[in-house]
């Protein structure tokens, strides 16, 4: 896995995230703010060719299997013709758009600013910095014509329950949803299935087919590659 050059990527100017919130003198600020990365992230998207978003986790390293399973699934993807989205920052995101530069496909980073800084990885291509946390999720649940998630923490979680949310209730048309690694989400899908399917009824038995676990990157690939282009819907 080579070298590569430094990407060009927007930047968007920092705000202070310890200032508290005056709703008098801030809402109008904030509404600009808010209107200004909706736009610049739809216009990025809109030129996107087949674009499949990666979730996981920022702190697994160069080395690791999952590491090494989202280099390969993404320089695959990257050959079949795919763009590569992912979040911009380290550990899975970096494996992501590193497989898509080795694939001399589209790597895209959608990043977002936090106090401590998370960096963009150097294999980001294009990209823009999000200050709101859900300007930038709208962005990578509408972005996609497929998903695949990796292990993660809280953030990974909160993005595959919002997408799989919009595929049942109709918002996004449905979309392939992969969990890349079983020993990771077994128990999780195991919740799902005997807590709220089976004792307490909150979703329906169809519910369970807007996701798929997978152990091998053959399969995700296989499962992406047969996805529909993707078209925007209101969500």
């Amino acid at each position: 896995m080579a070298q590569h050059r430094k990407r060009d990527v927007f930047k968007i100017k920092p705000e202070a995230h310890d200032r508290p919130f005056e709703f008098r003198r801030d809402i109008t600020r904030r509404l600009v703010r808010v209107m200004g990365e909706f736009t610049e992230g739809f216009e990025l998207l809109s030129s996107l060719r087949r674009p499949v978003t990666f979730f996981g986790s920022a702190r697994f390293r160069e080395g690791s299997q999952y590491y090494r399973a989202a280099y390969e699934l993404a320089k695959r993807l990257g050959r079949a013709g795919f763009t590569i989205v992912t979040g911009g920052g380290p550990g899975l995101m970096e494996a992501a758009n590193r497989g898509a530069v080795d694939a001399k496909t589209q790597s895209v980073g959608l990043n977002i600013q936090l106090p401590k800084e998370q960096r963009v990885n150097r294999y980001v291509r294009r990209g823009m910095g999000f200050y709101y946390f859900f300007s930038r999720k709208t962005m990578l649940t509408t972005s996609a014509q497929a998903y695949v998630f990796f292990p993660g923490g809280f953030g990974t979680l909160d993005e595959f329950f919002s997408i799989i949310t919009l595929m049942q209730t109709g918002k996004i048309e449905w979309r392939p949803v992969v969990l890349f690694g079983r020993d990771y989400w077994r128990k999780l899908n195991y919740f799902i299935k005997a807590n709220m399917l089976h004792r307490h009824h909150t979703i329906l038995p169809k519910d369970l087919s807007l996701y798929q676990i997978v152990d091998d990157v053959d399969e995700a690939f296989r499962l992406i590659k047969q996805s529909k282009q993707r078209r925007y819907t209101s969500m």
